[in-house]
């Protein structure tokens, strides 16, 4: 019992670091975008602003509720935040198949 009570309690540690730490990338993201980091906290309204950092349409907000046509939207969202950091193709695949890496690159904490 003791044993499964440590890896539990391991797993929930390491998902709360990850959880601050995104939560910390995202606020770097946005005050790399000139927007204030605190608005990267506010749910719904984080998008809000993603969409005007990749000068999209803010009706796109409600297609992302539009079960399957959100998958595409949001893929173009993602290629939209690439280009608005100057960045390609290449990158916005690298968002959707790798977040964990691509993410915190866009921060000043890693570049290529």
């Amino acid at each position: 019992m003791l044993p499964l009570l440590a890896i539990s309690t391991f797993i929930l540690i390491l998902f709360f670091g990850l959880i601050v730490f995104f939560i910390f990338c995202n606020w770097k993201i946005f005050t790399k975008a000139g927007q204030a980091g605190w608005k990267s906290l506010i749910p719904f309204y984080n998008i809000y602003i993603q969409l005007q950092i990749a000068k999209q349409p803010t009706i796109w907000l409600l297609f992302f509720f539009i079960p399957l046509i959100n998958i595409y939207f949001a893929i173009r969202h993602v290629h939209g935040i690439s280009r608005a950091f100057g960045k390609d193709v290449g990158f916005t695949i690298g968002l959707i198949l790798l977040p964990y890496i691509f993410i915190p690159s866009r921060t000043y904490l890693f570049r290529f």
